[in-house]
């Protein structure tokens, strides 16, 4: 071997040991100390082997579209309802996740923060200090969209707004 080049961690055998068992559902961690790698090496060999990549993704998608049938198909029965109820928790937990009673959503928490920044400027006289709490409520609103990671659209209401 000449100075510089390194053996690639990832043979071709390797390769297809890994996408077989994430083809099946297993984790990456679990493809790699099976082959006898890091998990890094995975995602790393991915990124200098497109072709790798491709066929890692479909491998992790076709496992993932095995289950989600094998769901539906349960689900389609009465006495597996449960399957359904499952499937909808997972695909769309912001309608369908069990919360607590309790649990405030951040789409809810933004309500209340547009509506009780109505109510405050609303009755200041001082436009300037109307200004700095619309300013200051629309920068809250937005790090909460950025944190969950909503797409903000321009649709929503904000302080201020007509």
């Amino acid at each position: 071997m000449t100075q510089g080049h390194k053996r690639p961690a990832l043979d071709e055998i390797k390769k297809r040991e890994i996408l077989a068992m994430l083809s099946v559902g297993c984790s990456r961690r679990m493809a790699a100390r099976y082959v006898g790698c890091s998990p890094s090496t995975i995602p790393n060999t991915a990124l200098r082997d497109p072709d790798f990549a491709k066929r890692l993704g479909h491998a992790t998608l076709s496992a993932q579209v095995g289950y989600l049938k094998n769901i539906q198909k349960a689900a389609k029965k009465e006495q597996y309802w449960r399957a359904a109820a499952w499937a909808l928790e997972r695909l769309n937990p912001d309608e369908f996740a069990a919360r607590r009673p309790d649990t405030v959503t951040i789409v809810r928490i933004k309500e209340m923060m547009v509506t009780l920044a109505q109510l405050v400027i609303e009755d200041l006289p001082n436009p300037a200090h109307r200004k700095n709490i619309v300013a200051g409520v629309s920068a809250m609103l937005a790090e909460l969209d950025a944190e969950s990671n909503e797409d903000g659209g321009s649709d929503e209401k904000r302080p201020g707004d007509a």
